[in-house]
């Protein structure tokens, strides 16, 4: 006999049948239906493959926790693997596949491995794969890489949306069973903003398959009745589909809500799933508990189900398990599956009750054998008999079905997620939460209290006790007498059976059996951690709802120790698995990261930029005129005008800080290692800031606008980092000084004029006087423009080694004065430039940019030794600047690089190798760190981090590139190609 559906019964709408197909087949089930009770109706008990053996598995559980019934769901860009069963709502069309099998789940050759196994136990493949060392690469590896895994991911395109969102309540209640459903009815009614969230399609948890009466009605009435209360609160939010997966700082709780993965073709105009930060005042965690499977021989065999799941099926579902049904049970949710069992004229073959006496409250046919247990259950694809060890001997049993329960585990998972170790209770036998939590409570099941009136009771009592915490007043409402009810108190565990000769799964999907903890305990892997990686317990998707509590008593057992020495692994989001699509949300194609665009692209966009990305921004890169054929002529052209007349170079992207307060100064000198304390007002000064360690963390520009007002520029690519780096000084390592701190980058829009002609463009348009005299090289100033109509700063500071200002200006007024300036520089030649324009600028001046401060070099390296300031007490990375590694002679050190014929040239990343030498290793002197062509120079050029470089002007080498085969002649000269006596600064 097989699964099969009831002719009458359940919370399934037959009036709509449901067509699906499992591996081709098509199959039938009704609105209302999951995926797992659909093909138990249809009689399906084989569904899947484990992981290492490839043995039979069946459906498990009726929860989040099922290890065995995973599917591929969908086809083209919405496939998706490893999806539950039990949590997959059945639809029209729905398409599964089988997993981790092949050629089929039917005859699958990859079970030859059960066959292996005595070979194949916990860590062989530490042992196995060490000889001979030749074969890794070629067989192991390859053969392990296929092997792994469990479903395959589609390489489509997905075509659904998924978002993100934000919400805020009073108290979130997690979880809509009984407790659940009273605490969001009580603290709702008081007044407060309650969230309640479920993972389930339907809220009402064990109620759904509960057969006990509640007040006079069925449980499910009285769950509709309770939603009916809710709906009528606008102050309630209730979630169904949403699982809350993490639990964070500031009471912020990740959640995913599965808005349409219940539907054949999602709707364009809603997300497919929504990924939800809810942040709670208060928090309320009612989840319940999980039923704890046996651990026997063959426990994994399909038709092995929990006793809660069985219940489920049948009273929710109408799908009856099979029809010679038996119970093995150690407390007496056994008995109330029995009972619910008989209601449908089904009476099980026999109840065996690990305990020496059967509960008094059972009247039902079924017969009892007490004191007993199974030993080994025996079949296939499918359950044939169990052998039952009591008092009385050895005893075979034929049975299609067999439901187990070791007694139930509270799911505090979340409770755990900030850091909180769970406490053993051996009074329920299982963990409990952390005592103490702050902003979140339990209620129910999940609190260790167990009975329907109980929780009812329990969670009404904590959503009023919160609701008054917050200031609502609460009333109590009676939910009436409940009758009908079989308690499974707490009984005694049964960890281990004795005598068992099959094989006894710990953890059904990473195919753990007993054996396996032992031999961890025996090689030395007895700690819970360690176990967990040798055994691989624990790994699956269930992430060990269902064996961790069972390995941990394994292990104490055979450590000699009790459960609480053993301790569990660590709780960490995600509660269950999340999707990669509900992490992203719309972050991806165009919209992976936000674009950044210039106060002046658009002045960019109409003078013909070509633009390119640079972090989240777009640069202007260079602008193409007609006749030029390639990017090199229009920088050439960009490069040339430059020297000769004036450009104008977007440079808004850089970032910039605002500094104020009146110990702004010494908060600067502190930060960068060059002196900033007496930095007259008015007045710019270049400074270098380092790490910790004494490494260059970035460089900058910093003027001082008045006594207490400081005006930072960083590099673009740092612009967070040095900002995120500037807090933490301020409120952790010197919060005694009085400074604030505004990142100001999008506030102005920022350009740079350069050339011979720029003052005289500028002349213009400021208001102010700007000569030589009157605004010297470093100069900084607030300056009008055009007449007063706009007033912004100006920063005489060159990055090109030509007399050139920096202007801001408020951002929305970018694009006019960038007009302006471009209309006042015509009949002086005056024309835009780009990035890579910049770049070459930079290089033939012996400017530095991160291809030099990549993270290993010291102001000594760059040749910035005298910038160290000598007097200053203190600042950031005085002290590891003084270590012995960082003052060696044999560093890499800045150095220009020339080809010897200017008609040849070289790339960034080639190496610098000594005149005659191999292209090895060992020959290695450094590396081009910045390359270009050079037109002032009419050859290419480059910056170079070489071993003693500064050492070595006017010696020949070879610079390599191993990648391209180039071998290029070329000699090291000092970095500084154009203008080394500085004299066009300070024109």
């Amino acid at each position: 006999m097989t699964p099969h559906r009831l002719p009458a019964g359940g919370f399934v709408d037959r009036s709509k049948p449901l067509f699906f197909s499992f591996d081709g087949q098509r199959m039938q089930g009704f609105e209302g239906d999951s995926l797992a009770s659909a093909l138990l109706a249809n009689g399906r008990l084989l569904v899947g493959r484990s992981f290492k053996y490839h043995r039979p598995r069946g459906i498990l559980t009726a929860g989040a926790a099922e290890p065995n019934a995973l599917m591929t769901i969908g086809r083209g860009g919405r496939t998706e693997p490893n999806t539950r069963a039990t949590m997959q709502e059945l639809y029209e069309g729905l398409e599964a596949k089988s997993q981790n099998r092949w050629p089929s789940l039917d005859f699958d050759i990859g079970s030859l491995n059960n066959l292996l196994s005595p070979f194949l136990g916990a860590g062989f493949y530490y042992k196995t794969f060490m000889w001979p060392a030749g074969l890794w690469e070629k067989l192991y590896e390859p053969f392990i890489r296929r092997a792994a895994g469990l479903g395959r991911a589609t390489y489509e395109a997905d075509p659904d949306a998924y978002e993100k969102s934000w919400a805020h309540c009073d108290l979130l209640v997690v979880g809509a069973g009984a407790a659940g459903l009273a605490a969001a009815l009580l603290a709702g009614r008081a007044g407060a903003r309650v969230i309640i969230a479920d993972e389930h399609s339907q809220p009402g948890g064990g109620l759904l398959s509960e057969t006990a009466v509640i007040g006079g009605a069925t449980a499910q009435a009285f769950v509709k009745h309770v939603l009916a209360d809710l709906a009528t609160l606008p102050n309630v939010t209730v979630m169904p589909r949403t699982t809350v997966f993490g639990w964070y700082d500031g009471n912020v709780f990740g959640a995913v809500e599965r808005v349409q993965k219940h539907v054949a073709v999602p709707s364009d105009k809603i997300p497919v799933e929504r990924l939800w930060r809810i942040v709670a005042k208060q928090a309320l965690l009612a989840t319940g508990a999980e039923e704890r499977p046996l651990v026997f021989g063959g426990n994994d065999i399909p038709g092995v189900m929990m006793a809660g799941a069985m219940r489920s099926y049948l009273n929710r579902y109408a799908v009856a398990p099979g029809q010679q049904v038996a119970i093995f049970t150690t407390n007496d949710s056994g008995y109330a599956l029995a009972q619910d069992l008989e209601a449908v004229g089904i009476v099980p073959e026999a109840i065996i009750d690990s305990r020496p006496a059967a509960p008094s409250a059972y009247k039902g046919r079924a017969r009892i054998i007490s004191g007993a247990v199974v030993r080994d259950a025996t079949g296939g694809k499918a359950l044939s008999g169990i052998t039952i060890e009591g008092s009385n001997g050895s005893e075979t049993l034929k049975v299609d079905a067999l439901a187990m329960s070791g007694g139930f585990s509270p799911v505090i998972h979340l409770a755990c997620h900030r850091g909180g170790k769970p406490q053993w209770s051996d009074e329920l036998s299982a963990f409990v939460a952390p005592s103490d939590l702050k902003g979140l409570a339990l209620a129910g099941t999940a609190a260790g209290i167990d009975g329907l009136a109980a929780c009812l009771t329990d969670g009404a009592a904590k959503g009023a006790a919160i609701a008054e915490e917050l200031g609502f007043a609460a009333t109590r409402p009676d939910f009436g007498a409940v009758s009908g009810e079989i308690l499974a108190a707490p009984a005694k565990p049964l960890w281990t059976i004795p005598g068992v000769r099959g094989k006894a799964f710990v953890d059904y999907q990473n195919d753990v059996h007993r054996k396996d903890l032992n031999l961890a305990v025996q090689e030395g892997y007895g700690h819970v951690e360690l176990a967990k990686r040798y055994t691989t317990n624990g790994m699956a998707t269930d992430q060990g709802k269902l064996s961790n509590i069972n390995a941990i008593a394994l292990l104490a057992k055979a450590r000699g120790i009790s459960p609480a020495e053993v301790g569990t692994t660590t709780f960490r989001p995600f509660y269950t698995p999340v999707s990669f699509g509900a992490l992203t949300g719309l972050s991806h194609g165009s919209h992976f990261q936000p674009v950044r665009k210039s106060p002046l692209h658009d002045w960019a966009k109409k003078n013909g930029a070509t633009f390119v990305e640079t972090g989240l921004w777009y640069r202007s890169a260079w602008f193409q005129r007609a006749g030029e054929t390639g990017w090199r002529e229009s920088v050439d052209r960009e490069v040339t005008n430059v020297r000769l007349n004036a450009g104008l170079c977007d440079v808004s992207m850089l970032g910039k800080i605002e500094i104020t307060g009146a110990d702004a100064a010494e908060f600067l000198n502190r930060v960068y290692c060059n002196a900033f304390l007496k930095l007259p007002v008015g007045k710019v000064r270049y400074g270098l800031m380092l790490r910790e360690d004494g490494m260059i963390y970035d460089d900058g520009t910093t003027s001082r606008l008045d006594e207490n007002r400081y005006f930072m520029t960083t590099t673009t690519a740092y612009a967070a980092g040095v900002m995120n780096h500037l807090e933490f000084c301020a409120q952790a390592l010197w919060p005694e000084l009085d400074v604030r701190l505004a990142s100001v980058t999008d506030q102005w829009a920022q350009m740079a004029i350069a050339g011979p002609k720029s003052r005289a463009i500028l002349e213009r348009i400021v208001d102010t006087d700007i000569s030589n005299d009157a605004f010297p090289f470093l100069a900084a100033s607030e300056v009008s423009l055009l007449g007063g109509q706009v007033h912004g700063r100006l920063f005489r500071i060159s990055f090109s080694g030509e007399l050139a200002y920096e202007l801001a200006v408020p951002a929305g007024y970018g694009e006019a004065v960038a007009d302006a300036i471009t209309e006042a520089g015509a009949d002086h030649g005056i024309q835009p430039y780009g990035v890579e324009t910049l770049s070459v600028l930079r290089i033939e001046k012996g400017h530095v940019t991160h291809n030099e401060i990549n993270g290993t070099v010291v102001p000594g390296d760059l040749g910035f030794t005298k910038m160290l300031s000598a007097t200053k007490p203190d600042f950031i990375g005085k002290r590891m600047l003084e270590r012995e590694g960082l003052n060696d002679p044999q560093r890499h050190q800045l150095v220009g690089v020339m080809p010897i014929d200017s008609a040849t040239s070289f790339r960034t990343g080639s190496h610098i190798l000594e005149k005659d030498a191999a292209p090895t290793l060992e020959n290695d002197q450094g590396y081009v760190s910045s390359s270009c062509y050079s037109p002032h120079l009419g050859s290419t050029i480059g910056l170079a981090l070489v071993r003693r470089g500064s050492e070595r002007h006017g010696e020949e080498v070879l610079v390599w590139n191993g990648l391209r085969g180039e071998f290029t002649p070329a000699r090291l000269c000092s970095p500084v190609f154009y203008d080394p006596a500085n004299e066009k600064l300070h024109a």
